[in-house]
């Protein structure tokens, strides 16, 4: 998983917005077509359970690996939601560091 915090300065004109914004890479390293939507149907289920653990203006890519399909999805649960709970802490000591604390 890949993220970003985007900052206003980062955002070219008026368009900008506070919403998180989750993006998903399936592969064909992962299976042919039913099975890559299947994965990403999973990922978009995790990505909105887990999503406002995230911070305002945090643009997160997930990238299933190929074992993701076979996965069950209790695993795959377990995985982003610690995966999500790295990046808002990751992003609040970055926050705290920023702010001199």
């Amino acid at each position: 998983m890949h993220y970003l915090v985007r900052d206003d300065s980062s955002v070219l004109g008026d368009t900008a917005t506070s919403a998180r914004r989750v993006g998903l890479a399936v592969s064909k390293a992962v299976g042919h077509a039913v099975t890559r939507n299947a994965v990403k149907r999973r990922f978009r289920v995790l990505a909105r359970r887990y999503e406002s653990s995230l911070p305002e203006r945090c643009d997160v890519v997930m990238r299933a690996k190929p074992s993701a399909a076979t996965a069950d999805f209790q695993s795959l649960d377990e995985q982003v939601s610690s995966l999500f709970a790295a990046v808002s802490r990751k992003c609040a000591n970055a926050a705290a560091k920023r702010d001199g604390r």
